[in-house]
């Protein structure tokens, strides 16, 4: 009995020594595993075009974040970066990106939803802008996987008042 509670209550720490940003792991240096350890499994891993792949660590929607951990094929990080940033989004470019470029640039949707009427999936994120507000971003896709429409729209959060009735 006292070894099940030990090794209960064991996981539970660790478990809370997870880094939700990956803080502490060192380009060049950690390895796959090290990466797991502290961040977790990855929930989605994309190859990129040189042969390295992305592992994505989406903490949406109260995290309003979204960690890539690059890996090269010898299973060591090449680096660790937060997507969700004006920056990014400003690399996608209407009638250009395409759906799969648009998944490596900011990584896997928190959400999607179909717009039937005007053939489009929306892909949908929340974040922060550069000054800590609170923002939704909305990628609509057409069909034909091409990125049509990019919408920042600040979360409203009313002031003051009872807008429930």
């Amino acid at each position: 009995m006292k070894t099940r509670l030990f090794a209960a209550i064991l996981a539970f720490l660790l478990a809370g020594c997870a880094s939700f940003d990956g803080r502490g792991l060192v380009a060049g240096q950690s390895t796959a595993k090290d990466v797991e350890v502290l961040m977790g499994v990855p929930t989605e891993r994309i190859k990129l075009p040189d042969g390295d792949t992305a592992w994505y660590y989406p903490r949406q929607p109260t995290g309003r974040m979204m960690y890539a951990v690059r890996m090269s094929p010898d299973g060591v990080m090449r680096s660790r970066e937060q997507l969700l940033t004006e920056q990014n989004i400003a690399r996608l470019y209407r009638d250009t990106t395409t759906r799969e470029q648009a998944r490596v640039i900011v990584g896997p949707p928190w959400r999607t939803s179909r717009l039937e009427r005007q053939a489009r999936d929306v892909w949908e994120y929340y974040m922060f802008n550069a000054g800590l507000e609170e923002y939704f971003l909305y990628l609509q896709f057409s069909y034909d996987d091409v990125l049509r429409e990019v919408m920042m729209l600040q979360e409203y959060k009313p002031s003051g008042g009872d807008f429930s009735q």
